[in-house]
């Protein structure tokens, strides 16, 4: 299992880490964003040979295409397999930076730096790397752990509000599926006066305990995945389109959906299930689609990795704050949820 250091102050430690570290040359992968916004913050401390490679922003660019054109500045610069990568980034130059790093010459070390809520509380631990694969998130994959990851809150002074709030859907998922104390407490404040650096530090204290349990995710490290099947599913639907949506509220979706189906299979009481989705209705809101985009929907259900042959598998609630796994659900049952999401009406605050 990779360290996860919290650091108040990101230079000082990163520049203790890189002269711990014995590498031949330094190669720091950035989107567009972290250019212009994070990199400047930890730049000065960087060695001056170090080979800076920025790739375009955004999930529609987590890809193969993206990945070529990441190993071919690489091999430009002759980077050798003593080489050492620094991904800078929220969760997909994080996903896309370690999958590249453990593919190049059959695999340099890395170092994540999650620079987003989202990719601090989420993708900072458990060593699943990948890019998007024919509209299908993560279909691509290695699991590898980096280095050691580094998390600074300071980096949170760079992003928007919405996505601060995308990321604080892996929060309260955090909560759902295994802690009950904690998702109330969530609920007990507005998600935009919270301490986050006290809730990173909770919700990577929770997933690092269920990975170190089950890295491979033979078991119980699937109850992460609560609210992704269906969430990922309307995730990459809308992907490409006007309509695109962010991790967070693409999962809030999934959440309230896959809770209904925990009530309906697994003994989730109708009344914390009423608590959840009125909770993630508050902060997220309704996700509108129409009738005819539901079958496509669907037929992305049917590719998740979780599966298994022709069954469909989910992680669901038993109740608030306990999680169990792989429940079959068929097609029409995964209609019926989102049919019930599409008739909620939307929460007032």
């Amino acid at each position: 299992m990779e360290s996860v250091i919290f650091s108040s102050d990101i230079n000082p430690y990163l520049s203790e880490l890189l002269a711990q570290i014995s590498f031949s040359r330094l190669v720091v992968l950035t989107d567009t964003n972290t250019q212009h916004h994070c990199l400047p913050i930890v730049k000065e401390i960087l060695p001056s040979n170090t080979v800076f490679i920025s790739v375009a922003a955004g999930e529609i660019h987590k890809n193969l295409d993206t990945c070529s054109l990441i190993w071919s500045r690489m091999t430009e610069e002759a980077l050798d397999r003593k080489a050492l990568m620094l991904n800078l980034g929220g969760g997909v130059i994080g996903d896309m930076g370690g999958f590249c790093a453990s593919i190049y010459k059959r695999g340099i070390r890395f170092i994540n730096c999650p620079t987003t809520l989202l990719s601090q509380v989420d993708a900072s631990v458990g060593g699943k790397l990948g890019v998007d694969f024919k509209g299908l998130k993560n279909h691509l994959g290695v699991f590898n752990e980096p280095e050691t990851v580094v998390i600074a809150p300071e980096f949170l002074k760079t992003l928007p509000k919405t996505e601060l709030r995308s990321g604080y859907a892996e929060i309260i998922k955090h909560g759902l599926i295994r802690n009950k104390a904690y998702f109330r407490k969530l609920q007990s404040k507005n998600w935009e006066t919270q301490d986050w650096e006290s809730l990173i530090r909770h919700s990577v204290g929770i997933k690092k305990a269920v990975v170190e349990a089950d890295p491979k995710e033979n078991g119980l490290r699937k109850i992460l995945n609560f609210g992704h099947t269906i969430g990922h599913a309307f995730e990459s639907f809308f992907l490409d389109t006007q309509n695109h949506l962010l991790h967070g509220e693409a999962i809030a979706l999934g959440m309230i959906s896959e809770g209904f189906l925990s009530f309906k299979k697994v003994g989730l009481s109708f009344e914390e299930f009423e608590e959840m989705s009125q909770f993630l209705l508050q902060v997220y809101g309704k996700v509108d689609f129409s009738a005819h985009e539901l079958d496509p929907i669907l037929d992305i259900c049917t590719q998740d990795k979780k599966n298994e042959g022709q069954t469909i598998l989910f992680s669901l609630l038993e109740s608030i704050g306990n999680c169990t796994y792989n429940i079959p659900v068929n097609r029409e049952e995964i209609k019926n949820a989102i049919h019930y999401y599409q008739q909620l009406q939307p929460a007032t605050a």
